[in-house]
């Protein structure tokens, strides 16, 4: 079979696309996935490189790509002890599995010549990134309604679901950027928390610091008039709580600031994390540098009785006939969809967005569906 490598410049089609049992598959395709050598990464060999920061795979498999091409530098075929340097240009030719996401529609709620506005179902991410590409709003959208070029006003975690915004041209975005930046917009959200949320408007006002390598934020809290130097980023969100029933609090939040993970963090600062958040609800959660996967995934593991990874994500052989797409003899995640560790657990956060306001318009998501609100 000749395989054709597909890259970013190839869009997404309908028929890429397999649902099954409320969820939203992508059939497996080749891929070239594109990096350059970060400082980081400089003086390290092109096997170490990729077994200490790609752990999805084994090293072995790493080994065999390179021996065989399918890791390449600057273009080129290159032994396995092959050490690289800074800015160097790394391809990495592989049979590119994307996870699962819930196979809800994505609504659009309202269409303009230049802007549109859309309802964002929980677990899928807003634009391309780390293992998804075509499993995205932008790419579904793109697939099954033709809707191209998108600018994403703002962006909403994977796992939240609700009101999301998109430009349909530069200078529609232009506009947007600059109210942003001149703290012209509102977003609201409503979610539902642990605990008797109190009563009155809650204001948490406390740094907040995204480690990127771990997925994760954390809250900066101490003395301002101290000399330490903090990486956090001054954030700041208020809350009110619209019910409870003593277990649970449906709580209205209003991020004055717009942080990774500001709302989920900022609920587990007061006290009340989001009910269903496992990269929040516990201090101690394990590290997607040590397990390989996404923060969201690690936390599962460690909320689920502390089973190790390989014990508790049983892989499921789900080729069926008519999928049409090639088994890869030198893929791991083959014959299954989804690539493994990826068994379709998550759900989404009880965060949800609905309302973003600016200076002369406001647009608004209907309520979620929750299968119980209090």
């Amino acid at each position: 079979m000749d395989i054709v490598w597909q890259s970013p410049a190839n869009p997404p089609e309908a028929h890429d696309y397999i649902l099954r049992n409320g969820r939203r598959h992508v059939r497996p395709y080749y891929f070239e996935f594109i990096s350059h050598v970060k400082n980081r990464w400089a003086g390290k060999t092109i096997v170490d490189l990729f077994a200490e920061e790609f752990k999805g795979r084994p090293r072995e498999y790493y080994v065999n790509a390179v021996k065989c091409g399918r890791i390449q530098v600057d273009g080129q075929n290159v032994h396995i002890s092959y050490v690289v340097q800074s800015s160097q240009k790394i391809s990495h030719f592989l049979h590119r599995h994307e996870p699962p996401v819930m196979a809800c529609k994505i609504s659009v709620l309202h269409k303009e010549s230049d802007v549109i506005t859309v309802c964002k179902p929980a677990s899928v991410p807003v634009h391309p990134c780390g293992q998804y590409r075509k499993n995205t709003v932008v790419g579904i959208l793109q697939a099954e309604y033709g809707l191209t070029p998108l600018f994403p006003v703002h962006r909403l975690d994977r796992l939240v679901s609700g009101l999301l915004i998109f430009a349909r041209n530069a200078d529609k975005a232009d506009m947007f950027r600059q109210q942003i930046e001149a703290g012209m917009l509102q977003k609201e959200y409503i979610a539902k928390v642990i605990g008797v949320f109190p009563e009155g408007e809650q204001i948490a006002s406390a740094n907040v610091h995204y480690n990127a390598r771990e997925g994760r934020s954390s809250v900066e809290v101490g003395d301002c008039s101290s000399n330490s130097s903090s990486k956090g980023k001054v954030a700041c969100t208020k809350f009110t709580r619209i019910s409870t029933n003593g277990i649970y609090s449906v709580v209205l939040c209003r991020p004055v600031t717009g942080r990774t993970h500001q709302i989920r963090v900022h609920l587990q600062y007061l006290g009340h994390p989001i009910a269903n958040d496992t990269l929040y609800i516990s201090e101690h959660v394990a590290l997607r540098s040590t397990e390989g996967k996404g923060a969201d995934r690690a936390a599962v593991i460690t909320a689920v009785h502390g089973l190790p990874s390989d014990d508790f994500f049983v892989e499921v052989q789900d080729v069926k006939d008519g999928d049409g797409f090639h088994i890869d003899p030198m893929c791991t995640n083959c014959p299954n969809l989804a690539p493994k560790g990826y068994d379709g657990l998550e759900e989404g956060l009880w965060l949800h967005c609905i309302r973003y306001t600016g200076p002369d318009w406001s647009y608004e998501c209907p309520h979620p569906d929750w299968a119980v609100l209090v």
